[in-house]
């Protein structure tokens, strides 16, 4: 098996405290602008609308985590409705990071008059590399419990701050999307300047991030059951694919009959 002893909580100044978790958090919404940004310069897009749009994405995105995260667990915050805005305690969900921010874009791109698609390609890698970056944190931290395993990679959390303290060894599920994360950014990579029309790399980012996490979240067991033993990472996953496909297939096919 493998352990993991780091103490979740990488520094104390005073009250407050700064995990490893926030600090990976931080790195990755860096990378994830930076890269997009490089890729503009290489692809001729305008890297100042790029930087215009993160401006509105990030804080977007960051409010969708947080919503996405209290709808699934509504029986505790409607409780205790004060917690909801207690972000720095954690409690961010993926999906809502990605769903808004996406939403976010495509509000600033009609408001502003141009066309998403070539940005919203390159945005696709690069917030793909930042889920993987703050993965990382996830890692360390043992926040996402996981089913238990006796397979020789199974991980058991030794510091008593980490959730995950005092469990059997477990899957390390976000580390399963951590390297999922990172597959998918080098296919994207490889991708880039070779699908059209433009936003289809974005379409193919949903799709295959949507797949595996529908997957992986049978390891994982921080999310509640919604319907027919679904839970609600796996219930977007769908939605998400049922949109997405379709939509990429469509816009491929009208393209190539386009003169």
């Amino acid at each position: 098996m493998i352990t993991i002893g780091i103490d979740p909580i990488l520094a104390t100044i005073g009250p407050f405290s700064v995990s490893w978790h926030g600090l990976f958090i931080v790195v990755a919404i860096i990378a994830g602008v930076w890269v997009p940004v490089h890729l503009a310069i290489k692809t001729g897009l305008s890297v100042d609308r790029l930087y215009s749009m993160a401006f509105w994405i990030i804080p977007g995105g960051i409010i969708g985590t947080r919503i996405v995260h209290v709808i699934d667990y509504w029986d505790f915050y409607s409780a205790n409705p004060a917690a909801i805005f207690t972000i720095w305690e954690g409690g961010m969900a993926i999906w809502g990071g990605i769903l808004f921010g996406a939403l976010t874009a495509l509000v600033y791109a009609r408001v502003r008059g141009f066309p998403l698609g070539p940005y919203a390609d390159v945005a696709g890698i690069g917030a793909i590399l930042a889920q993987a970056i703050g993965r990382i944190g996830d890692v360390i931290n043992g926040e996402h419990i996981s089913t238990p395993t006796s397979l020789p990679w199974g991980v058991v959390y030794t510091h008593p701050n980490s959730p995950s303290y005092g469990l059997p060894p477990t899957h390390l599920a976000v580390g399963y999307e951590l390297l999922m994360d990172l597959a998918i950014f080098g296919l994207l990579w490889k991708l880039l300047g070779r699908t059209r029309p433009d936003g289809s790399l974005f379409l193919v980012y949903l799709s295959l991030y949507s797949i595996g996490r529908f997957f992986l979240s049978f390891l994982r067991l921080d999310s509640r059951t919604v319907f027919l033993s679904l839970n609600q990472p796996q219930w977007i996953s769908l939605l998400v694919l049922a949109v997405a496909v379709p939509l990429l297939v469509y816009r491929v096919v009208k393209a190539r009959q386009s003169p």
